[in-house]
């Protein structure tokens, strides 16, 4: 877990809160904390589109470390930003850290296969494939 993840306070039971950050070589890296739900999963769509539309180095990090519960709304939220990312030509980096609540799903939909997946956002932003 970041210094940053640990000064973050979660959001209230079933809410999501998505921050955008710029690292020092600009790329934008989008701090979510919560539920991504039914509910929810239009936010992080809605943070993630922005946060690569923003990625002057066509490469943009989502962190989902801090993320309490994932369903199908939520993949689906996560390969419609990668696949919002993948037209213009630019690459999304998700960090998932061993989040059981965020990898689980992920890896029973077989999407951990076509995600592009780390498990610390510093490792994410090392990586030059």
């Amino acid at each position: 877990m970041t210094s940053v993840q640990k000064a973050l306070s979660p959001p209230p039971d079933g809410a999501l809160s998505c921050t955008v950050r710029r690292v020092p070589d600009g790329t934008p890296v989008v701090e979510v904390l919560g539920d991504v739900d039914a509910v929810t999963a239009r936010e992080l769509r809605t943070a993630g589109v922005a946060a690569v539309d923003d990625a002057g180095g066509g490469v943009c990090v989502l962190d989902l470390s801090a993320v309490t519960f994932l369903n199908a709304a939520g993949l689906s939220g996560l390969v419609s930003v990668v696949g919002h990312a993948r037209a213009r030509g630019r690459v999304v980096r998700i960090v998932v850290d061993s989040n059981r609540r965020v990898i689980r799903p992920i890896e029973v939909t077989a999407l951990d296969h076509a995600l592009s997946l780390f498990h610390t956002v510093e490792e994410a932003l090392a990586t030059t494939a």
